[in-house]
């Protein structure tokens, strides 16, 4: 793998991708969640990077993608995502996306239709409207105080075991976490920003179509707001096929690596069926 930045004009995007390019291959896009950053996919790069060719990035204003002026939408990300796959002539792309980046990839979609070849939703949830109440636009909109008075040492606490359920998963939340280590109001910007541009995004009311093959994937003990009972109505409502993974919490793919990668290598023996 092999770091390299791109330059927005609020801040440079860090991301990884392989060295040595597989030709012909799908190119399998990980997105990680809120406040987490590449990291979050190590198992899955270390499985799939040769096999497959592989991209993971720290999300604007994440870890090595900072200082970055935290001003833009969850549509800017896309549309800086899609002039990344464009630069580094990416092909049969794979979205792959973890909490907040499942979300991003439902904006690219929005934005790029028809450009995507799959899309696996891990831990995450739909964008569209219909989904959520408007108590929960409201609260999503003021997230920022929360974290920010918020004892740091709780918010570590409940960050690393409300997100994961396995000693790796949680040792690696840690990890992700102390990045904002003695500046928690950076912490909770991110945060804040992150939640906001979600409800602003949601309360836009577009479409979000997904009309590429796709998967839901949930952990059977993800308690990370309403995340299960979304993922339930999302696959009842869509047909949308859903994977609970016995066990794992919100980060599922570090709590049951080998169980999320087969998914994911399912997934693309399959889609290599259909045409993208």
């Amino acid at each position: 793998m092999k770091e390299y930045i791109y330059k927005t004009p609020k801040g440079n995007i860090h991301y990884l991708i392989n060295e040595d390019r597989i030709r012909e291959a799908y190119t399998l896009i990980f997105l990680p969640g809120l406040t987490a950053d590449h990291r979050l996919f190590d198992r899955q790069i270390a499985y799939f990077e040769h096999r497959t060719n592989v991209f993971v990035w720290d999300a604007p204003g994440h870890a090595s993608s900072w200082p970055f002026d935290l001003s833009f939408t969850l549509m800017d990300k896309a549309k800086w995502l899609h002039e990344i796959v464009e630069r580094e002539h990416m092909e049969k792309t794979v979205l792959i996306g973890q909490s907040m980046g499942g979300y991003v990839a439902q904006a690219y979609m929005e934005r790029f239709p028809g450009e995507a070849c799959g899309f696996i939703s891990i831990d995450s949830a739909p964008l569209q409207r219909q989904y959520v109440t408007g108590a929960e636009l409201w609260f999503l909109k003021r997230m920022e105080p929360v974290y920010r008075h918020y004892p740091w040492k709780w918010l570590l606490k409940s960050g690393t075991k409300g997100c994961a359920t396995s000693a790796y998963g949680r040792k690696l939340m840690y990890d992700m976490m102390m990045t904002y280590d003695g500046d928690q109001a950076r912490y909770a910007k991110l945060s804040g920003h992150g939640f906001r541009m979600l409800a602003e995004a949601m309360e836009a009311d577009l479409p979000y179509r997904i009309t590429c093959p796709a998967l839901l994937i949930c952990g059977s003990r993800d308690g990370a707001g309403s995340v299960r009972r979304y993922n339930r109505a999302w696959h009842e409502r869509s047909g949308i096929p859903l994977e609970w993974v016995d066990g794992a919490g919100h980060n599922s793919n570090t709590d049951c690596p080998e169980k999320v990668n087969g998914l994911i290598e399912e997934f693309i023996q399959m889609a290599g069926k259909e045409q993208c």
